[in-house]
């Protein structure tokens, strides 16, 4: 019994032996053929090619915010109906009737965020005030 299992290891065993030698291999190699010299310019940071200006701390406008958290949560609502129709012949109708419901409520809530101007980009202004509220900045 011991044996058997000796045998059903040693794949397993030498694939770990060759991953270790690759990787030594290629430290080695880039020891070898690497940079010998540091110049003023090896550590300074860029990114594609683009040396950086200025500092790291800059403020974002919230736009950006906003479409990216738009993004995570309708590419959510894209791994939800691609396992429904993945098991799309086990759920029937019922499975049917739910999706054209989740499927509902996402297209209502893209029509608030377009209405809402939650989408716009540039100056924000609130919608449904009137000109009085707008200059004196009371609200009802």
């Amino acid at each position: 019994m011991e044996n058997q299992y000796a045998n059903e290891i040693w794949p397993l065993a030498i694939y770990f032996g060759m991953v270790i030698m690759l990787v030594v291999t290629m430290l080695a190699l880039s020891w070898v053929l690497g940079q010998k010299r540091r110049e003023a310019a090896t550590n300074d940071p860029f990114e594609s090619g683009v040396v950086s200006v200025g500092g790291s701390q800059i403020r974002i406008s919230v736009e950006f915010y906003l479409v990216a958290i738009f993004f995570v949560i309708f590419d959510l609502e894209t791994l939800f109906i691609f396992a429904w129709a993945v098991a799309f012949f086990e759920l029937g109708w019922a499975g049917y009737l739910s999706i054209t419901v989740f499927i509902g409520v996402l297209v209502l809530a893209l029509v608030y965020q377009c209405r809402s101007g939650a989408l716009e980009w540039g100056n924000k202004t609130r919608t449904g005030l009137r000109e009085d509220q707008l200059t004196t900045g009371e609200s009802t």
